[in-house]
């Protein structure tokens, strides 16, 4: 069995591990990070995938499985907008969500701008929005199945896990 680091609570090498992942939103990665300084093309589901796999490259562990949440976990909370709406007892946030998302083209493709980003338009749409209470909850509701159904990344990252 390899040496601990100090925080690091799994051994180099340690067999028990099956799997880790991540669960990191993508907007706003560090120019460091591997793979952000050469991003193939536009497409952001290719963006994401070519972080991901220079991530898992840089880790050189198969059981490694990054997943860089397209483009932050509110992304998810677009695609719970009636959960939200219904938890907020507020439709018409619900309406707006659903229409930015039918815009994108999906949930996962909402605007990752510095004031289009999901998260800054929940703020803008909701200024008493609480992010680690609301967000959480809508997605709960939402459920897994849900969030597939809406977010292929998502879909993609579970298959991946599944297998």
């Amino acid at each position: 069995m390899g040496q601990v680091e100090a925080g690091d609570p799994t051994p180099v090498g340690d067999s028990s591990l099956e799997v880790l992942t991540t669960l990191i939103d993508y907007y706003g990665l560090p120019e460091d990070c591997p793979g952000v300084a050469d991003l193939p093309s536009r497409d952001p589901y290719e963006r994401v995938a070519h972080v991901e796999a220079a991530l898992a490259r840089e880790v050189g562990d198969g059981r490694f499985r990054p997943n860089l949440v397209l483009h932050e976990f509110e992304a998810w909370v677009f695609a719970a907008a009636d959960s939200l709406g219904r938890l907020r007892n507020d439709q018409t946030l619900a309406d707006r969500l659903t229409e930015d998302t039918r815009r994108a083209g999906g949930p996962e493709l909402v605007n990752d701008g510095l004031s289009t980003a999901p998260s800054k338009r929940l703020l803008a749409y909701c200024r008493d929005y609480m992010k680690t209470v609301e967000g959480p909850l809508a997605v709960a509701e939402l459920g897994v199945d849900g969030l597939r159904a809406q977010c292929p990344h998502v879909h993609d990252w579970l298959l991946g896990l599944d297998a």
